[in-house]
């Protein structure tokens, strides 16, 4: 746990200089053209990787900062005061760390993830990637939503309005490196409003970034939430990956 004393950093540069963690070439699985551009799923050595529009999203080679981001949400509903079988939303399927995180914990109630990407959900329940998604996409509490995650928020999208007890948000490389444009609303004052808005008092936001963001800290102090703190894993080079806590008041 640290807080958010960090300088910002240069975002990460394309997956052609990032992601180096298999041995040989990497061959591609599955390309699409989506409504948000180029996604793409490869395979290099023994990991699975996904990238956006040319760039290095995620891998299969890790996962303990994605593990965290629901494990530490869980954490801090602890130390407000708990709750039975909360709710929890997990914007973002990635690569699947996220959602067996969560659906290996029998404390969950509902399992919702919102994901915009189509592709992404196809390599989850028909392809490579159901390898480490293939248990928890069995199990009767986790629901995937295809949709938009600020549409979803905003009550826009399926199950729209529903209140949840966690938000945990992994659709970037952080506020500050988007994959699109339109991403940046999310982390603005108006997208953490809705982020509030459709958490239960007392409920907890959790953000996935690459790296620390003393401004997005105060973002969330600005918009009302209250616990304001970062929780860090270290990576092999660079800076450490951060997940951004908050609480909305009870």
């Amino acid at each position: 746990m640290t807080a958010d004393t960090h300088p910002p950093h240069p975002p990460h540069p394309p997956y052609e200089a990032a992601a180096g963690h298999g041995a040989g070439a990497p061959l591609v699985l599955d390309r699409r053209d989506g409504p948000h551009g180029e996604v793409v799923l490869r395979r290099h050595g023994e990991l699975l990787q996904i990238i956006a529009n040319g760039c290095f999203l995620m891998d299969t080679s890790d996962g303990r900062s994605e593990r965290l981001l629901v494990r530490a949400a869980l954490e801090e509903l602890d130390a407000g005061g708990g709750r039975p079988s909360p709710s929890v939303l997990i914007g973002g399927l990635g690569v699947g760390f996220s959602l067996a995180e969560a659906a290996a914990e029998p404390r969950w109630g509902r399992i919702t993830v919102v994901e915009r990407e189509e592709a992404v959900i196809d390599w989850h329940r028909d392809g490579p990637l159901g390898e480490i998604s293939r248990g928890a996409l069995a199990d009767p509490r986790v629901r995937i939503v295809p949709d938009g995650l600020l549409a979803h928020l905003t009550g826009g999208g399926p199950g729209g309005g529903e209140p949840y007890d966690a938000l945990c948000l992994d659709v970037d490389n952080g506020p500050d490196w988007t994959v699109t444009e339109d991403n940046g609303s999310l982390y603005t004052p108006a997208g953490l409003a809705a982020c509030a808005r459709r958490l239960a008092p007392g409920g907890v936001l959790a953000v996935w970034s690459a790296q620390p963001s003393r401004a997005f800290g105060e973002a969330l102090r600005n918009a009302g939430f209250t616990r304001v703190r970062t929780e860090e894993v270290p990576v092999a080079r660079g800076v450490p990956d951060v997940v951004h806590l908050a609480t909305r008041p009870a």
